[in-house]
């Protein structure tokens, strides 16, 4: 073979974050020489993040697992794939059998939505298991944003996105997009993008308990008090709607429940809810008029406002906020995306339905679903508590709610009560361990990639496509391949028959695979080959011949078009949102707040070189000093004989953890903030370079009790926490 025979460059997404990066990859035969950012992605524009060169290590992991486990007495033992996907089948269904179908239970992870054929037949998997007991990660994330959505537009996906590119002035609360590049905003270099904000005129502010590495850049940093943020919401919609008029706009005429907004902001003044909020009232006022002043503004709020006590009011808030002084669907404010595989406004076999709250609730708790899913925070509860209905059998897809669910050791407790588990994961990890199989799909590198979801919550209308860059071995399946036949047996057993209509189907769909159904989506969708025939819209073909991927253009206004409320109005005061302002006022009253003596809020945070659990495998990510310790402010270091590096207790209701402590001002006094995902210490997980550095889970400190009421999401931000310094670790006794 020639060298220029062997060797041969590749351009994909990275599909380690939301971010879309795209990357060129360089290699020599089937060896990765370089991976770096792609100049000619229209997107990216060639910028990258350290998880991008992970993707490498990922594939390549002895960790890694490449063939179905099964769990013996004796330990785990190799098994064929026929032989595990039968006896998978056959245990679940004679769960079901047994206990009825809400025996067994489903929770998908984060990494779902960063994989086509995850995405494209997953639904499908779990819909076969006819189980009202289907959970998520969606729960312990941005369900806020979506309840929000779902009320005010009609559809759970329309969530408006900032248009970062052209606003002049952003405020940012409880978010840090310079870590996540991004977070329901895919945002590639989110860092030149906010300085861009600057250099044109306008200016960054950040509301947040922690001085974040987006608050350092901005031009304006402000402390508040974790679990307020729907107060200072409210305080800056006094300013906007009852001291000021709203801004006009073309959405105007389209606007219900202005009025009832009025009124529901008028008592909450900037100084009624400083004392609560920790930030001063005329502070909180020029906020709201620097917002009002510019001539385009844009409220984004992510994590630290979704996961707190009242995380939908917060994301209903923004969205009102950005409502009433005219920036939203407008340039520079809060807009929609027009994506090119439309998983929103299109045929609703190709895409997500508009949501559903209150179908059913848990049986324990009797929390509502909301679209098809209860909140992940009850799944322990529903494994441990004896009686008709309770789980006995679970399924997992490339999720680790062990590490990334509130009271993860409460969960940990519940997997080793359950009757069979089968997780399709790539790890032996905290949660997979527990399980009875293991069915590993192949890596990110053997796949195609083509981000369904991202691309519907970037700043930027855009589509890429990415072929494979390896072939999977032959014993090798995808994620896709691994649910289509799980289903196909689950459903052969319910019918207790051959069907050849059955089997046809399955045929047909492995055939089609997720490309097929790709090209379908693209060619129906609004830049597809149905609306332009003649300007040769978009299909799979067109973005095969265009492997940077494609420019569709900045974000346009188009929520008249996209809104799908059945009167056709924007419900800027939805009945069950207006309600739970009741609550708010309950748990704040009028007056000083009350201060519980030693009482500690911890937080969490997210690092650049961090997402999901699972890259704490890779070295390369791990570099540098541990970044798993608890920060706390140098007051409360003071008052708590804490110092520099020494190991600090950590108590909540739910748990006890010991930590290192980090003493730092980036956090406001009566603080304290810790990682998520780390947690690597148990027994029994096959992920060597995370044990090595296991650090301390958040999730054995936050409550499974506490919970965004409304919607069901959990609320790990602010969970209230004792800190001591530790006692000292008895020193080892010498061998004689």
């Amino acid at each position: 073979m020639s060298a220029s025979a062997a060797s041969r460059v590749h351009f994909r997404t990275c599909n380690l974050c939301e971010a879309m990066c795209g990357l060129r990859i360089e290699l020599e035969g089937d060896r990765i020489t370089s991976i770096r950012g792609d100049e000619e992605d229209p997107f990216s524009r060639g910028h990258i993040c350290p998880k991008a060169l992970a993707l490498e290590d990922l594939h390549k992991d002895p960790d890694r697992l490449r063939h179905p486990m099964r769990r013996t007495a004796t330990g785990w033992e190799q098994v064929s794939w026929d032989e595990a996907l039968d006896d998978v089948a056959r245990r679940l269904h004679a769960i079901q059998k047994q206990h009825g179908k809400d025996a067994v239970g489903a929770y998908l992870g984060n990494p779902n939505v960063h994989n086509l054929g995850a995405l494209m037949f997953g639904p499908g998997l779990v819909r076969a298991l006819r189980s009202r007991n289907r959970f998520s990660a969606t729960s312990v994330d941005q369900l806020p944003h979506q309840f929000a959505a779902h009320f005010m537009f009609g559809h759970q996906l329309l969530v408006p996105i900032p248009d970062i590119d052209r606003t002049r002035y952003m405020l940012v609360m409880g978010a840090n997009p310079v870590a996540s590049n991004g977070s329901l905003m895919t945002a590639p270099d989110v860092r030149a993008r906010l300085r861009a904000i600057q250099q044109r005129g306008g200016r960054v502010v950040v509301v947040d308990p922690r001085r974040t590495e987006t608050a350092r850049i901005a031009d304006t940093h402000v402390f508040i008090r974790p679990g307020t943020d729907a107060l200072a919401l409210l305080a800056l919609l006094h300013v906007a709607v009852v001291e000021n008029t709203p801004r006009a706009s073309h959405l105007s005429a389209h606007l219900h429940g202005l009025d009832t907004v009025r009124e529901l902001a008028r008592d909450f003044t900037p100084e009624r809810v400083a004392p609560h909020t920790g930030v001063p009232a005329d502070v909180l006022r020029g906020l709201a008029r620097d917002f009002l002043a510019a001539e385009a503004a844009v409220c984004y709020g992510r994590m630290g406002l979704s996961t707190q006590p009242f995380g939908s009011l917060c994301q209903w808030l923004i969205n009102v906020l950005n409502a009433v002084t005219g920036n939203l669907d407008r340039e520079g404010g809060a807009m929609f995306t027009q994506p090119a595989f439309d998983i929103i406004g299109g045929p609703r076999a190709m895409g997500v339905g508009p949501g559903s709250f209150g179908r059913w609730k848990s049986r324990v708790r009797g929390l509502p679903e909301f679209g098809g899913e209860l909140p992940s925070a009850v799944l322990a509860e529903e494994i441990l508590t004896p009686g008709e209905g309770r789980i006995r059998a679970l399924l997992t897809v490339a999720g680790n709610p062990v590490l990334s669910t509130p009271n993860g050791s409460q969960l940990e407790r519940a997997l080793g009560e359950l009757d069979f588990m089968v997780s399709i994961d790539p790890y032996l990890n905290e949660t997979t361990r527990h399980a009875h199989y293991i069915l590993p799909p192949v890596s990110p590198l053997e796949r195609s990639h083509y981000d369904l979801v991202f691309h519907a919550l970037a700043v930027r209308n855009t589509a890429k496509y990415s072929p494979p860059l390896f072939e999977p071995g032959p014993d090798a399946r995808h994620d896709w391949q691994i649910a289509l036949a799980l289903q196909h047996r689950l459903e052969a057993l319910r019918r207790g028959r051959p069907s050849v209509r059955a089997t046809l189907k399955y045929q047909a769909l492995s055939r089609l695979g997720p490309e097929r159904l790709l090209d379908v989506g693209l060619r129906l969708g609004p830049h597809g080959t149905r609306f332009h025939p003649l300007k040769q819209g978009l299909s799979l073909k067109k973005l095969r011949e265009s492997p940077h991927g494609v420019d569709l253009g900045a974000l346009k206004p188009c929520l008249l078009k996209r809104f799908q409320t059945k009167d056709r109005r924007i419900h800027l005061a939805p009945e069950p949102l207006v309600a739970d302002m009741k609550r708010l006022r309950e748990r704040f009253p009028e007056g000083a707040p009350e201060v519980r003596d030693g009482e500690l809020l911890l937080i969490g945070r997210r690092h650049l070189r961090d997402n999901n659990s699972w890259m704490h495998n890779v070295p390369s990510l791990l570099k540098g000093k541990p970044r798993c310790t608890l920060m706390v402010h140098p007051e409360d270091a003071a008052r708590l004989g804490l110092a520099e590096g020494v190991d600090a207790t950590v108590t909540s209701r739910v748990g006890e953890v010991t930590v290192p402590v980090t003493v730092t001002d980036d956090v406001m006094p009566g603080v304290v903030s810790l990682p998520h995902g780390y947690g690597h210490g148990r027994k029994g997980i096959r992920m060597k370079v995370a044990t090595e550095h296991a650090g301390t889970s958040i999730n054995d400190l936050t409550d499974d009790r506490a919970l965004d009421a409304l919607s069901g999401n959990a609320a790990f931000s602010g969970t209230p926490v004792r800190v001591r310094r530790a006692e000292p670790r008895a020193a080892a006794t010498p061998a004689a």
